[in-house]
């Protein structure tokens, strides 16, 4: 019973971990301990199992695995003779954090370049107007100045994005290979 318990102790620690650092994902504790519980769990779980694991409300587990699904870190599984759904943990971590990583980035991109666009516009017309003082066109001129520096590195944030997407960020950090085949990393 010592090595069962053991076992135990040892999965519990990492779950607890993956508990306190899921906020990254923007998930809660709960949601990490889900994550982890299906981790370690070699087959697909329902919501009432999850629920009887962990003994959390299946309303808890049922808004918890959705943002799990949501993120790409759990999936949907089909095993025969099985109707309720199943969940399972993606086994690509690599992939999990780059749908994550992309979706979040690409997101603010997006807004920023979308302000600093319509931002840049009111500046320049700002610029164009006879009525303000050299002072104040000096001030204008120096935030478009560092409107278009943001511009660059939102440009360059979508390209290091693109690299993500387009697995090129592995040629700079290679992946660890599997230590068992067919096994998650």
């Amino acid at each position: 019973m010592e090595g069962k318990e053991q076992l135990e102790k040892s999965r519990e620690r990492i779950i607890e971990t993956i508990a306190q650092n899921i906020h990254l994902y923007g998930l809660t504790p709960s949601a990490g301990r889900q994550f982890g519980t299906m981790f370690f769990n070699d087959e697909p779980l329902t919501l009432d199992e999850m629920t009887e694991k962990l003994g959390m409300s299946k309303t808890s587990m049922s808004t918890s695995v959705r943002s799990l699904s949501d993120l790409k870190l759990v999936e949907r599984a089909w095993k025969r003779g099985v109707r309720k759904d199943l969940y399972k943990v993606k086994d690509d971590w690599y992939q999990s954090f780059i749908d994550l990583f992309s979706i979040k980035w690409r997101q603010s991109i997006s807004l920023h370049e979308t302000a600093v666009r319509k931002s840049l516009n009111d500046l320049n017309k700002l610029l164009n107007d006879p009525s303000i003082t050299e002072e104040f066109k000096e001030t204008v001129e120096t935030d478009i100045e560092k409107l278009r520096y943001m511009q660059d590195y939102f440009e360059w944030l979508d390209q290091l994005v693109d690299a993500f997407e387009d697995h090129d960020i592995f040629d700079l950090v290679p992946r660890k290979e599997n230590r068992q085949e067919d096994r998650r990393p």
